[in-house]
């Protein structure tokens, strides 16, 4: 069986292939917004993973501080990015609206 912290970081991984690939294939810019989201949870898993440093010591606290200032930026990112996608006109065609 592997160690947790292989899965945790092969999870952190998967997440951030399947974000990076749905930004890249989806047409709906919600989609796309929520597959970054995605992307950057699995580059926060993974980033905890790094700092893990054994079941006897104290994790590396770099890591958790640049994660938690990830989360904060994440949030106000997508809040920005949403409400630039509100703004943006309809356009003729997308969706499939003619």
């Amino acid at each position: 069986m592997l160690p947790e912290y292989i899965v945790f970081g092969l999870t952190g991984i998967g997440l951030f292939v399947i974000g990076l690939r749905a930004a890249l294939v989806q047409a709906a810019a919600l989609a796309r917004i929520l597959a970054i989201n995605v992307a950057g949870t699995g580059i926060f898993l993974v980033f905890v993973t790094l700092a893990y440093r054994g079941h006897d010591a104290a994790p590396d606290p770099v890591p958790h501080a640049l994660v938690l200032t990830g989360i904060v930026v994440a949030v106000s990112a997508t809040a920005l990015a949403l409400a630039l996608v509100r703004r943006l006109p309809a356009t003729p065609g997308e969706d499939g609206d003619d």
